[in-house]
């Protein structure tokens, strides 16, 4: 089994930065490519951002590209999102998420195994 904390929500103004961080325990990948998704009440869980299981590369919804930055420690086990420029839009319960092997796209929701429990951004104008 596969545990994922979050930490790092909060309520923030608009314009402000949170940094959201995710660790991961018990049997999973040394270094697992992962991700953060955003659920909006009401909407379909999106895309945010992800990184590849050796950190080369980084995957960025348009909405958050040059806003939010993901990384991952050198163990690989656990990823952070750092946000700045907060928008009012940005307001979600978000996810951090284990991808599964050789499983297609980043982009895609269904290609990630291990989920967190989401933790809650509110960004008020």
């Amino acid at each position: 089994q596969v545990q994922l904390v979050e930490s790092g929500g909060g309520l923030v103004q608009a314009g402000g930065s949170l940094r959201l961080s995710c660790a991961a325990s018990g049997r999973t990948f040394s270094n697992a490519a992962m991700g953060w998704f955003r659920q909006a009440p009401g909407k379909e869980r999106e895309f945010v951002a992800a990184i590849t299981r050796s950190g080369d590369n980084t995957y960025y919804a348009d909405s958050v590209k040059g806003r939010f930055t993901i990384s991952k420690d050198s163990a690989g086990s656990t990823v952070y999102l750092q946000m700045n420029s907060l928008k009012p839009e940005d307001t979600a319960v978000y996810y951090c998420a284990v991808r599964r092997l050789f499983s297609g796209s980043y982009y895609t929701d269904t290609t990630y195994a291990y989920w967190g429990q989401g933790t809650q951004v509110a960004v008020s104008s």
